[in-house]
């Protein structure tokens, strides 16, 4: 049984090998703006995107392409100043009521104190997995690289090239993992001071309206859905001649993981006894 899952791992591994494409660079080519009115805006040639959000409304965008597996690289500025209440989320997510979904979600804050960067994962509809974290810099000074590294054994959230969380694939333990849905990239900028900013006592001050969140320098080294099968060319090496679509951390990358966790993490699911007082979910037993 095991030789014949193995021989089903590799032949899978084969198979996605052969369709692969790395896309990157012009923003009107990758994705569409579905929502804000205005306030969503592709400027410099396709260079910049930026998102906007006022008292009337936030915006949005989506990828133009799905994606099976890849390596999501996107650069964000975060809102500056006094950003409390509003929510940047920057995510993938297929469709449906059994959806699977990747998230990075920007908490904004009053100015001064930290953001909150919340990630969580879903499968098959079910998420209740979050992380937060600190950053070791200021997000609205300046734009850093989030990614989002999907293949069919692990998702890896980075930032700046540092692990920041590793969700395994823990299907042996009964556990579903995003494998087999397709995902588009969303975005969107958004009034959420009901609950984003100290569980909703700090509210959005719109005499700072409107806030704005920048993003640059997309690129999808990724398995590009269509029509209802995976086809693209070569292309998933990454800058160390490994690919994506079996990476996993290495010892310095472990390392790094462990360092953001012990230093920038304020909150993990798996250690909430008072949400899973029976102890934590099967996933978080994962070495």
């Amino acid at each position: 049984m095991a030789s014949a899952a193995l021989a089903m791992i590799l032949f899978t591994s084969i198979l996605l090998k052969s369709l692969m494409v790395a896309s990157a660079g012009n923003l009107n080519q990758e994705f569409d703006i579905t929502w804000g009115d205005g306030r969503a805006q592709i400027l410099n040639n396709g260079d910049l995107l930026t998102l906007s959000l006022d008292k009337a409304s936030g915006s949005g965008f989506q990828s133009k392409n799905e994606y099976l597996f890849g390596k999501i690289d996107m650069q964000l500025k975060l809102v500056p100043g006094n950003s409390a209440g509003t929510v940047t989320a920057y995510y993938l997510s297929s469709k449906g009521s059994t959806w699977d979904e990747i998230d990075f979600e920007f908490l904004g804050n009053l100015s001064g104190d930290p953001y909150i960067l919340h990630t969580n994962v879903f499968s098959q509809g079910k998420g209740n997995r979050e992380q937060q974290f600190y950053l070791w810099f200021d997000p609205t000074a300046d734009f850093h690289t989030y990614s989002i590294l999907w293949n069919p054994q692990r998702i890896i959230f980075s930032v700046d090239g540092t692990p920041i969380r590793e969700f395994k694939n823990a299907e042996s333990s009964g556990v579903p993992f995003p494998k087999s849905q397709p995902m588009r990239i969303y975005s969107s900028l958004w009034n959420a001071d009901d609950w984003a900013t100290r569980g909703g006592l700090v509210k959005t001050d719109w005499s700072r309206a409107p806030f704005t969140a920048s993003y640059r320098n997309f690129n999808a080294d990724a398995c590009v859905w269509s029509s209802g099968s995976s086809s693209c060319g070569s292309g998933a090496a990454s800058s160390d001649g490994s690919s994506w679509l079996t990476q996993e951390l290495d010892t310095t990358s472990q390392q790094r993981l462990k360092w953001v966790q012990q230093n920038y993490m304020i909150y993990n699911y798996c250690s909430d006894s008072k949400r899973f007082p029976q102890g934590p979910p099967p996933e978080c037993n994962l070495s």
